[in-house]
């Protein structure tokens, strides 16, 4: 068998992801902050790009006007500034990371008041303040900060008292000690091990100890999760009404001591898109509150002008910013657009829900929006991730507006956001002494011509975050 070299033309059409096309696919699915933060970001590293302010977007300057092709094919300028053909380009590019930013750090622009308060004690900083105020010897020190260390956010102790006493060198009996003393700290039941010492060692703050209560906790807490008092009370050989009155004390407890002084910060959304109703139409605004205005320096396109002179190396690196500087502005003002239109197209297929409600809200795919605005289902997909709508019923994220469809007895169909609204409507009208079961919800439902399983109706109960019926049972 013998191989022949030869050459042959082949024609074959692909697709090819150029690095601006998947600057701009990523521009579509980054949140409102992530875009804040590249924009800071490039503002930092290309110096051909400037952030407008106020006075100079209600002010345009005549040579922003007159370059304004500049910013399109940098390749075509010609001209020539006598002035600017004395710079020494390569000592300019060497020193300009001293060059000076009149732009303002990410961390400072757009802070609001929340910005301003003091740092909240963390957990650790309080139990270490009191281990500083107490009479430890410095092996009971070292002890209490190892403690400490290892408690979770909660204020549970997350390894055994062998582990710590080992990692120490000191005695198992000493660590138990220490142990004990800081379990008598504030918050009260901080440095448990479990739930059940932990509320234990809570009820005997409250003076309660060696009673029914701590009877309770320490001998029938699974009963007491399932709440069958009635089984506590039979056990324990005393009436029911004593049992509830423990279990009011019981509910009362912190299993948390740790979470008031967590570090989480609240996250405060801010809205990408504002949707007003003015008359008996609605409006659709982008917020452009806080995203950096960028532009193209006009210092650099004084220095454009003055290609003569220039070493090979600079009018690359110029050009190559230049480039990247105007595709990034084009991109994102493509991404503001494409929000826009897709903002637009949401409102109109879910007005109902504008004006009624959620229990008004139609089902809707992600091929519905994009068969409005005539683009692709991905495209779609990007620009609803992480993006938020300021609508008459709330602030909502832009996905929750797509809802899957459940069929109903009469041919129509229902979204699962409104199926699941109305469980929770039928459970909050519910007897708390007597819940209703899963069963009696699915046929509720089919009263109201929609037809689904039990296990759906639990699922759903369970993404609302309500309980089962058994344990919904409240006797007082």
């Amino acid at each position: 068998m013998a191989f022949e070299l030869k050459q042959s033309m082949k024609l074959v059409q692909q697709l090819v992801m150029t690095p601006q096309l998947q600057q701009a696919i990523k521009l579509l699915q980054l949140s409102r902050m992530e875009l804040v933060n590249l924009a800071n970001q490039e503002l930092q590293e290309n110096p051909v790009l400037e952030e407008a302010s106020l006075e100079d977007l209600e002010r345009p300057r005549v040579e922003d006007r007159q370059a304004e092709s500049s910013t399109q094919d940098p390749e075509e300028l010609k001209g020539a500034d006598e002035g600017l053909k004395d710079i020494n380009w390569d000592e300019y590019m060497q020193n300009y990371e001293y060059y000076p930013r009149p732009a303002q750090p990410a961390e400072e622009r757009g802070r609001g008041y929340e910005g301003t308060l003091t740092k909240k004690t963390s957990l650790v900083d309080h139990l270490l303040w009191q281990v500083r105020l107490s009479r430890f010897t410095p092996e009971e020190e070292m002890a209490a900060e190892m403690i400490v260390g290892n408690l979770n956010e909660d204020g549970y102790l997350d390894c055994s008292l062998e582990e710590i006493a080992q990692a120490c060198q000191l005695e198992l009996p000493l660590v138990e000690g220490v142990l004990n003393r800081i379990q008598d700290f504030d918050p009260t039941g901080v440095g448990a091990r479990n739930l059940q010492e932990c509320l234990i060692l809570q009820a005997r703050k409250l003076g309660v100890g060696q009673t029914i209560v701590e009877t309770i906790l320490r001998d029938h807490l699974s009963s007491l999760e399932k709440k069958r008092y009635d089984v506590i009370a039979r056990k324990l050989g005393v009436p029911l009404e004593e049992v509830l009155a423990a279990v009011r004390i019981i509910v009362n407890l912190d299993p948390r001591p740790g979470r008031s002084y967590s570090r989480d910060e609240p996250l405060y959304i801010t809205p990408d898109v504002y949707v007003y109703k003015i008359d008996d139409e609605y409006v659709v605004v982008l917020n452009e509150d806080g995203l950096p205005k960028l532009r193209i320096s006009s210092y650099y396109k004084t220095i454009l002008s003055g290609w003569e002179g220039t070493p090979d190396s600079t009018k690359e690196y110029i050009q190559e910013k230049l480039r990247s500087a105007a595709w990034l502005i084009k991109s994102i003002h493509q991404r503001q657009r494409t929000i826009y239109k897709v903002a637009c197209s949401i409102v109109k297929f879910q007005r109902e829900f504008l004006d009624k409600g959620i229990a008004y809200l139609r089902p809707l795919v992600l091929r519905d929006v994009a068969e409005d605005i005539n683009m692709h289902e991905s495209t779609i997909s990007r620009v609803t991730t992480n993006k938020y709508m300021h609508t008459p019923q709330g602030i909502l994220e832009m996905k929750y507006f797509f809802k899957s469809s459940i069929p109903q007895k009469a041919g129509e169909k229902i979204s699962s956001e409104s199926v699941k609204e109305k469980i929770r409507q039928i459970i909050a009208r519910e007897d708390p002494q007597a819940p209703i079961s899963d069963q009696e919800i699915v046929e509720q439902l089919k009263a109201l011509n929609i037809d689904i399983a039990r296990r759906t109706v639990a699922k759903y109960r369970e993404s609302l975050g309500i309980l089962p019926s058994t344990m919904r049972k409240k006797l007082f």
